[in-house]
């Protein structure tokens, strides 16, 4: 009697699972939308964002016309800055500032090569367009470092002293400051970009789509032939996020294996099996927290609004734009109980460092704990919508 019960259970439960899926095929407009989002949501995101300072513009107000000056000037060099020309009056450069034609002015004083020459301390000044404050700060420290290397060469060619392995006279101690870099020696921004992009993707459609599939059911009236019909609401729910499930997991491979490995190269130093079991689990989870949206939604519109509404404080909290350690105290304690926080951790112990479950277990413990209170407040709420 029980196998035959379970056969029932098992045939339904497959049953449903194949109407979530059908009714996903006849949906053409979020079908494509599913397929540019993990594929040239993906690509844009890669190949188009960058933390690093490129082409800044940069004007010379150069008022010194010597070679010291010259030398100084020219150490600006693409990629990080390129000349936008050069001024002769100061009202000029804060114009050009003004109107963003220009990021930075480099001011160089009158006096530069004869304070030089005397061994006197010489200044320049870099008036910096900030209304992008990351690209602000990043132009400040790129030109520190380019004026600061310059006035050490200066001081060493004065005393005689080799830098860089440039020729000298006088021994002197030197500290030779070596950088590794791990897991992305080239610090190429497109792997990360990519990878995160992909996981912010994964974490959209894992409540968004499950959120659409129970509201339609309201939307269309067919939840109340649902509830009428021989089902449990476990029968009803899960099949939702067992088809969701399914489709997230073929995005992501497309993501994975069509655009950021073939493209962008992106290496894969860790187990993919691990790490498409830890998707598994945390679509799961969040196909949850999209249940639970639907049972507290009228229509799409609210669902969507909701999606976001709960979104934005999660990535927020993830510690993808914000690191961990800058965050205040009472915001790292709610980083905790965002799922999206150990998945991305997890993520990128997987696919850069090549990390194993026995380093990534707390992750993955983390998501498995909020998958279970989401499940449980999910069907709770379920039955007492539809009791």
């Amino acid at each position: 009697m029980s196998n035959l019960f379970d056969r029932i259970w098992w045939s339904r439960l497959q049953a449903m699972t194949w109407k979530e899926l059908l009714q996903l095929m006849r949906d053409p407009i979020l079908l494509v939308f599913v397929l540019y989002a993990f594929s040239a949501d993906i690509y844009n995101a890669a190949s188009g964002v960058s933390f690093q300072l490129n082409n800044a513009a940069l004007v010379l107000f150069d008022l010194d016309r010597s070679a010291a000056s010259r030398e100084l000037a020219g150490r600006f060099m693409p990629p990080e800055f390129r000349w936008a020309g050069a001024i002769t009056h100061a009202s000029q450069g804060q114009k050009m500032l003004d109107d963003g034609k220009a990021m930075a002015v480099l001011d160089i004083p009158p006096d530069f090569s004869e304070r030089l020459a005397r061994g006197d301390t010489a200044s320049v000044q870099m008036q910096i367009d900030a209304s992008n404050s990351v690209q602000g700060f990043l132009a400040a420290v790129d030109a520190t470092q380019i004026v600061a290397r310059y006035g050490l060469e200066q001081t060493a060619q004065r005393l005689g002293v080799g830098v860089g392995g440039a020729g000298g006279n006088l021994d002197a101690p030197l500290i030779n400051n070596q950088t590794r870099v791990w897991f992305n020696p080239n610090q190429n921004d497109a792997w990360f970009m990519g990878i995160s992009e992909l996981l912010n993707v994964i974490t959209l459609f894992s409540m968004l789509l499950p959120a659409a599939a129970m509201v339609r059911e309201k939307e269309r009236g067919t939840i109340e032939q649902l509830l009428v019909s021989p089902l449990s609401p476990w029968q009803i729910m899960i099949p939702k996020i067992v088809a969701m499930v399914a489709v997230i997991l073929g995005g992501t491979a497309l993501g994975l294996f069509g655009i950021l490995v073939p493209v962008f190269a992106v290496p894969v130093a860790g187990s993919l099996l691990l790490f498409f079991v830890l998707t598994t689990l945390y679509v799961s989870t969040l196909a949850g927290i999209g249940i639970l949206i639907a049972t507290m939604t009228r229509n799409m519109a609210q669902a969507g609004m909701m999606v976001i509404l709960i979104i934005a404080p999660m990535m927020f909290l993830s510690g993808a734009w914000t690191p961990p350690e800058a965050m205040p105290a009472l915001m790292r304690l709610g980083m905790y109980v965002s799922p999206l926080y150990y998945y991305i951790n997890a993520s990128y112990g997987i696919l850069m460092k090549g990390a194993g479950i026995s380093v990534l277990w707390p992750m993955f413990a983390g998501i498995f704990l909020i998958g279970v209170l989401v499940s449980m407040t999910t069907i709770v709420r379920f039955k007492k919508q539809f009791a």
